[in-house]
């Protein structure tokens, strides 16, 4: 019984992160289209598609057709694939403040 609850509770928290990233991605899509067409916009569109697959992955472990070990790979990989879209960029090692 005891198990039960407990893959209820994570399938309820997986389900939780697949929204929240949802919702990111969901806020974001009208700012990417209105980038200019070229490498930024690529590398947005390319940021929210990696966020879309996490979002996958965790309704995929939410039902039960992978385990939190095979979670927790995708989610390091969704993790250096980011880096790498963010290094593309020129712009990745500047610092921004307030002002900016």
């Amino acid at each position: 019984m005891a198990r039960v609850i407990r893959q209820s509770r994570s399938a309820r928290r997986a389900l939780d992160s697949a929204r929240v990233l949802d919702q990111v991605v969901e806020n974001q899509l009208p700012l990417v289209a209105r980038l200019p067409e070229g490498g930024s916009r690529v590398r947005a569109a390319d940021f929210l598609a990696e966020l879309v697959l996490l979002s996958q992955a965790y309704r995929h472990h939410a039902a039960g057709w992978i385990t939190r070990r095979e979670l927790e790979r995708r989610g390091n990989l969704t993790m250096r694939r980011l880096s790498r879209i963010r290094r593309r960029s020129p712009l990745s090692y500047t610092q921004f403040t307030e002002q900016d």
